[in-house]
């Protein structure tokens, strides 16, 4: 007789080989793939910039003045050329390297700066919308912090005073850069000096100081801008900044000002203004904090350069900012919000699924216009609520609490009923290793939370791709096992696997399983708790957060207490059938939550419906979305049926 079906060795086979694939891809996709993509579109944008900045040095008056400038500017002209065409393939990438290409010719014509410094200037603005990557610090940078860094690794070439005179420079060839070279500086952006100290600077003894922190190295860009300015600029820019609002608008944040040149400035607001505006927010950089709690400019900002790219006939463009809107503008915050007001945060993941949506669909430019009014006025509310929350110590620890309860039951449900399950079995020495997976899981995201703050920031398509797939994982292994599961309880063949499994020792290979599959159900929800408490942390409401936090892990041990107990007084075949739909119904959650992280991160293509939303249940206002999981809920359903037609024919044999 066939044991395709009735096998547990089987599934256990099967499932095995998924988890494995499944990991690999999602370590080398999430942690390889996108990570190096990012590399690559800053390494482009450092060497525009730099291209820019440099090219008066090689060529003036359509005449070479510096024959290895100029080779040098080609060089990295076709570089910049090259790692573009290896990019991921997008619609939008054919214009990226006809502008390319446009420059390289411009260079070989000899062209005038201020043409060729436009041209490199534009294609890394068009690069950074078409391929969005986050470019701005996520703390406000420490100057005295930087001065630190840049005294214990900088000033031995560049000297102690930024001129380039350091007890190292006579050494070297080309010399450092006089960082007091004030039309250098202009056209030099603090983002800029952080891609220079990050990776270094090809051609050069410039090294990538790629061991400091991040929260080092963008201390260090901040404290190389303020030596181009004197003590009269700063005092003058102290005044402009407080006295003009034309000049408060034109530097619309952080985000905006790292990657903001003063000759950009200066277009608007003429020389002077311009360099003294630079030289406050250099010294001064929590000015651009808003005190009004405007923390989703860059959001603001992305949207109106959607709306505009969409106007002017480029849908492709329109959609990467739109969802660049979201990622690196929105969500951020998104912890924070939903803490405060979770409905809100919902109507603004809502609003811009829609907006996303018309884009594709590239619906009437005023359809698009009305969308993204809408959702401007929810990112205005969603400011109002931000400010207030940083005063609102309820808030902080009913946030706090209700985020563990919430992320941490849906982890305890899988946990617990392989517990039960190796209890009702009495398998009691398999127990190390689903312990071992919910701990190892909590050491990592452990693990994650360093990276994440001391290292390397996560985006948030990553975050959002994390989640997705293992969402997607999780519920491929809880449909599996609860169909064997429910196969089980109805064709009463529980007891002969209980006696084979008490007869003999459980297989490493399973046991290792059960490790994985406790892992990547503790891990995912862990990963997605670090991020809201990270949002939450240090608004002056710790205090709170810590209490939530605490409360909550209360609540959780005694709702662990309760199910334990409980699954233990329940009989095998009871036990067997409860957890079978209960594992089921996690699966259609699961698929639901992991289509729409995709989706948020671009990787699934928006389907917005206008459908109530139920995050409880995964159930999001998506076409795609509530698709996948009705396909997941008949397979389940269809699976369950025929166990049930089986039952007779089993009692019979």
């Amino acid at each position: 007789m066939s044991r395709t079906h009735d096998d547990p060795r089987t599934a256990h086979r099967i499932v095995r080989q998924l988890f494995t694939a499944c990991l690999l891809f999602l370590g080398l996709v999430v942690g390889g793939t996108a990570s190096a993509a990012e590399a690559d579109v800053r390494r482009v944008w450092q060497i525009l910039d730099y291209l820019a900045v440099d090219y008066a040095g090689a060529v003036q008056d359509g005449k070479i003045v510096a024959q290895s400038e100029y080779d040098e500017m080609r060089e990295f002209a076709q570089t910049a050329h090259d790692k573009i065409a290896a990019l991921e393939d997008k619609p939008e990438r054919a214009a990226l390297l006809r502008e390319s290409e446009a420059l390289q010719a411009e260079i070989a014509a000899k062209s005038d700066v201020a043409k060729v410094g436009g041209l490199a200037k534009a294609l890394a603005n068009h690069l950074i919308a078409v391929y969005p990557v986050p470019l701005a610090p996520t703390a406000l940078p420490d100057l005295k912090l930087g001065a630190s860094v840049y005294a214990a690794n900088c000033a031995a070439c560049h000297g102690a005073s930024g001129n380039g005179d350091g007890p190292l420079a006579k050494q070297l060839d080309p010399k450092p850069i006089a960082f007091t070279d004030h039309d250098r500086a202009r056209q030099r952006s603090v983002f800029a000096l952080y891609q220079a100290v990050s990776q270094g600077i090809a051609g050069t003894a410039m090294p990538a100081f790629g061991q400091l922190s991040e929260e080092d190295r963008w201390a260090v860009a901040m404290y190389l801008g303020g030596f181009a300015h004197d003590d009269k600029q700063r005092e003058q820019g102290q005044q402009l900044w407080k006295e003009s609002q034309k000049v408060r608008d034109e530097v619309t944040g952080m985000d905006h000002f790292v990657r903001l040149t003063e000759t950009e400035l200066a277009a608007s607001l003429g020389e002077e203004q311009a360099a003294a505006t630079m030289a406050y927010l250099h010294a001064h950089p929590e000015a651009l904090v808003a005190p009004r709690g405007n923390r989703l400019t860059l959001a603001r900002e992305r949207l109106h350069e959607s709306v505009a790219a969409f106007k002017a006939g480029h849908p492709k463009e329109a959609a990467e900012l739109a969802l660049s809107s979201y990622l690196d503008g929105v969500e951020p915050y998104e912890q924070a919000l939903a803490a405060r007001e979770g409905a809100l945060k919902d109507q603004i993941e809502v609003a811009m699924g829609q907006y996303r949506s018309l884009i594709a669909a590239q619906a009437p430019v005023s359809d698009v216009e009305a969308a993204a009014a809408r959702v401007d006025g929810l990112f205005n509310d969603a400011d109002h609520v931000l400010a207030a929350s940083g005063a609102d110590a309820t808030a902080a620890f009913f946030g706090s609490l209700t985020i563990l309860l919430r992320e941490g039951i849906e982890a305890l449900l899988v946990v617990v009923a392989m517990i039960a399950f190796l209890r009702q079995a009495k398998r009691p020495d398999v127990l190390p290793y689903v312990h071992a997976g919910w701990i190892g899981a909590l050491a990592a995201g452990g693990v994650t939370w360093a990276i994440a703050t001391y290292a390397v920031s996560i985006s948030g398509a990553n975050r959002e791709v994390t989640e997705g797939l293992s969402s997607l994982f999780a519920a491929a292994v809880l449909l599996s096992v609860g169909v064997w599961m429910h196969q089980k309880s109805v064709a009463g063949q529980w007891q002969a696997y209980l006696r084979e499994r008490m007869s003999a020792a459980l297989g490493r290979r399973s046991a290792f399983f059960m490790f994985g599959l406790a892992f990547v159900a503790v891990y995912r929800e862990v990963f997605e708790t670090i991020l809201f408490y990270a949002a939450l942390w240090g608004q002056g409401n710790d205090g709170a957060i810590l209490a939530g936090l605490g409360v909550g892990v209360i609540c959780l041990v005694v709702i662990t207490v309760l199910l334990l107990r409980y699954s233990a007084r329940l009989p095998i075949g009871k036990f067997f059938s409860v957890s079978s739909w209960l594992v089921a119904v996690l699966a259609v959650v699961l698929t639901g939550k992991g289509v729409a992280a995709l989706q948020e991160a671009g990787w699934i293509a928006p389907s917005a419906l206008s459908a109530p939303r139920l995050e409880l249940l995964g159930i999001y206002p998506s076409v795609i979305g509530l698709t996948a999981q009705a396909i997941v809920l008949l397979l389940v359903l269809g699976f369950f049926l025929r166990n049930a037609k089986a039952k007779p024919a089993s009692a019979g044999r």
